[in-house]
């Protein structure tokens, strides 16, 4: 089985590069080679990856999970991945593509770093529910609180982990690849925060009509004007066609890089396989963090 999936991969690979269409139907063809860690109640430590709740919102329901890398030690400062994920109670069966909406349930962060030079952090958005504070497994939850416990997230992996203040990257997966800019670039002080972003499988602005405020183009034109040159790396399955035309519509120029993931899976799950594409998100990262910041 194992020579099987390796013969697969390799026509794929040889496929890309002379041009001829991929003989894979989606990415269930090709094998995972990173496991990410299951989250645990436990206290945070190198190669772990634990749930914490940050200061300020003791005694909720709210929580993120934070992974430190194999090679973490607390004399050292690192850059952090922040991550938020997709809706909850996604699924296509065809495809085996599933997404549960939780800190848990991400998967981009530690596909990024393979679990080390990175601190890994995944977001909740939260929502206020029967008087009680909690993770939101559908869209924004309560914006303002979304975007403090945010605040509150970066202060303390800063603080108590060794995160480098000016190497921190927000990514996401469709529902928090649109948050990258909705959360990301909400008000000036927190877009100042961010070296760089990463949209995986959606952008801001790009579809109207979600079903919360601010989700017309005038209003995400307001955020993306607080990017201010920042570097994005914009991948979609399929084709990024629709977030290129609509940066062109805008009229705001940045750096932008434009990836598109060969497979029709709408899932995060691409940055566990070892194709061109993650390598290339890879590459992007480390230039990023050699480059001076914008602004």
């Amino acid at each position: 089985m194992r020579l099987f999936r390796a013969a697969l991969v390799i026509a794929w690979l040889v496929s890309r590069a002379t041009g001829a269409e991929p003989m894979l139907r989606d990415f269930n063809s090709v094998p995972e080679d990173l496991v990410v860690p299951a989250a645990v109640d436990d206290a945070p430590a190198a190669g772990r990856r634990v749930k914490l709740t940050a200061k300020g919102f003791e005694g909720t329901r709210v929580h993120h999970t934070i992974y430190l890398p194999a090679d973490w030690s607390p004399e050292k400062k690192f850059p952090v991945i922040f991550e938020y994920a997709g809706n909850g109670d996604y699924s296509n069966p065809n495809l085996g593509d599933a997404c549960e909406g939780s800190v848990e349930g991400c998967h981009l962060g530690y596909g990024l770093s393979a679990g080390r030079g990175f601190i890994w952090v995944c977001l909740p958005f939260v929502e206020i529910a029967s008087g009680t504070k909690q993770n939101a497994k559908l869209w924004w939850g309560d914006v303002e609180e979304t975007v403090r416990y945010c605040h509150a997230a970066i202060d303390q992996t800063v603080a108590q982990f060794g995160g480098d203040p000016g190497a921190l990257i927000l990514c996401g997966f469709s529902r928090g690849a649109i948050g990258c800019n909705f959360i990301g670039l909400h008000d000036d002080r927190i877009a100042a925060r961010w070296r760089a972003f990463l949209c995986c499988s959606h952008y801001d602005g790009v579809i109207t009509g979600w079903p919360y405020a601010g989700a017309d183009r005038a209003s995400a034109l307001k955020r993306l004007k607080r990017l201010k040159g920042r570097p994005q790396f914009i991948c979609m399955e399929r084709s990024t066609k629709d977030t290129e035309d609509y940066l062109k519509q805008t009229g705001i120029t940045g750096s932008f890089i434009f990836v598109t993931i060969p497979f029709p899976n709408h899932n995060d799950r691409w940055v566990l396989r070892d194709i061109p594409e993650r390598k290339t998100a890879r590459e992007w990262l480390a230039r990023v963090l050699q480059t001076q910041p914008a602004g």
